[in-house]
């Protein structure tokens, strides 16, 4: 199947000859779905705390914080294209020698156009695109209005100008206080001071692009020093690409390795799941997981960081019970009513359902058992209200070994042929916004090897083109879904104000995204 120089491209990229073998058969054997059997739902592995409960375990984390080392973990690689593709589309249709703006809309029906342009002066990066544009086109004010927008837009998009598409989300103008643009970034390293720092110290980790790197690194050095002045907190920031040992091959539709038009082997990104490898490389007490664009502006943020807090809350109590059953059990001093008890709390704390055979199992059978389920990594995981959001949720699924166990499954992973799988999705009444707290070191507080608790069988093929063909594509078990399955897991409720996430550049019009 492979050339030698085939072999020597695999390896280079720090890939074995057998992963690439067992990517191919993958791809060649389909996507394996997930099993649902229920919908996560409240008292049903979904946990909700009332306003006392809730403020005893934020005082919790408070408490414990200080002697901590947190991380914010924050995957900030894509870059912005998608928020502007009605943008784009307007670009290529739109002619206003031929037509007005308003016939255009009308015309194409479309409102993303017509809510974009009715609202230019509310969004942030206003002020520059319109410097910019009189700049270069002294005539602009006296232009139609659709020239305007015509311009305006250009402006934007063109790679001669700002170009915008080509930067991350992360480092775009997202919000605007007093006149002064702020990006994602800045706005996550100044969320992190309100719930990720202890003894005045932030640490926060940004997975990038290469190809964007420098400029993380020169907004970075703008506005370091005058956010650590203003917050009294140290920024310790560092950045990460993915791994190309995590990239995969892909099939023709003749299940042939596709190779590019030189011969070599066409190696693709593998995902989100492939940010796996970078948290395993960090080295923290707790890491708090949140995407790049689920940012809000600074004067809505102190009540959306107190559900981070409640969350981190959760995770420290767990964790508390798990260590002190865990030391126990490898100390030898368990009894069997501790079985009991620590039997309960897998079920009914941390959502795992305990062999029916258990109570059959020797002294020593038991021990080993409880230590197997106990010893592993810990999520806590916010879980929004159905607000008809795309994307995955939880629900309570069965592996090839018929043990169930709860967890985050995209609707890619569900066979909605099947009628039944189709029924328990309609049921959800919850999904995932990606905002989880993690505890990754044991109960001696050795790190986790995040890479044995990998659910392989949960990889996404997808369809692709690529230069006009058809491909099967393969992308690793997603971060918080197969990567995460052997994880022990609790899934709280969290309103919906702390799901804020930029899609569109219409997003940003929301007050959310809007400071008063």
């Amino acid at each position: 199947m492979f050339e030698d120089r085939d072999i020597q491209q695999i390896y280079s990229k720090g890939i074995t000859l057998n992963q690439i073998k067992a990517q191919v058969a993958r791809l060649e054997d389909g996507m394996t779905h997930s099993v649902l059997i229920g919908a996560a739902t409240i008292g049903k592995g979904i946990e909700r705390y009332d306003a006392s409960e809730t403020e005893k375990l934020i005082q919790l984390y408070e408490a414990k914080k200080e002697n901590l080392s947190i991380l914010k973990f924050v995957p900030a690689s894509g870059a912005a294209t998608r928020m502007f593709k009605f943008l784009f589309q307007f670009l290529q249709k739109y002619n206003p020698s031929k037509e007005t703006i308003e016939s255009y809309i009308g015309k194409e029906a479309n409102s993303q156009v017509e809510t974009f342009i009715s609202n230019l002066k509310q969004f942030p990066f206003y002020d520059e695109v319109l410097t910019k544009v009189r700049d270069t086109n002294p005539n602009f004010d006296n232009l139609s209005r659709g020239e305007r927008c015509l311009y305006f837009v250009k402006m934007m998009l063109d790679e001669d100008a700002l170009n915008y598409s080509f930067f991350p989300k992360g480092l775009l103008p997202f919000h605007q206080y007093n006149g002064k643009i702020v990006t994602a970034f800045q706005e996550h390293l100044f969320e992190a001071t309100l719930y990720a720092s202890s003894k005045n110290q932030a640490n926060l980790h940004f997975t990038v692009s290469e190809k964007h790197q420098e400029y993380f690194d020169k907004t970075l050095k703008a506005i370091k020093s005058d956010l650590e002045a203003e917050t009294g907190v140290t920024f310790n920031i560092s950045f990460s690409f993915q791994k190309e040992a995590t990239e995969t091959v892909a099939l023709t539709a003749k299940d042939e390795v596709y190779k590019n038009e030189d011969g070599s082997i066409l190696f693709r990104p593998a995902g989100h799941g492939a940010l796996l490898e970078n948290l395993n490389d960090l080295d923290h007490d707790i890491i708090f997981i949140k995407n790049i664009d689920n940012i809000v502006v600074a004067d809505k943020n102190s009540e959306v960081s107190n559900y981070k807090k409640l969350l981190a809350g959760v995770l420290l109590e767990a964790q508390e019970k798990v260590f002190a059953y865990l030391q126990k059990l490898t100390e030898g001093t368990a009894e069997e009513a501790d079985f009991n008890l620590m039997v309960l709390f897998l079920r009914y704390r941390l959502n795992v359902p305990v062999s029916v055979d258990f109570d059959t199992y020797t002294f020593e059978e038991k021990t080993a058992y409880l230590i197997d389920k106990f010893n592993r990594p810990i999520r806590v995981c916010g879980m929004v209200k159905n607000q008809g959001e795309p994307g995955g949720g939880p629900f309570w699924v069965k592996d090839k070994n018929d043990e169930v166990s709860l967890q985050i499954v995209e609707f890619a992973q569900i066979d909605f042929s099947k009628t039944v799988q189709q029924g328990i999705v309609y049921k959800a009444t919850h999904f995932n916004p990606t905002d989880l707290v993690c505890g990754v070191k044991d109960y001696k507080g050795n790190k986790f090897n995040l890479k044995d608790f990998v659910d392989p069988e949960a990889a996404f093929i997808t369809s692709k083109t690529h230069n006009g063909i058809d491909i099967k594509a393969l992308e690793l078990p997603g971060l918080w879904n197969g990567s995460m399955a052997y994880w022990n897991s609790i899934f709280v409720e969290v309103p919906l104000e702390t799901f804020n996430p930029v899609k569109t550049v219409n997003d940003l019009l929301k007050p959310e995204h809007q400071a008063s």
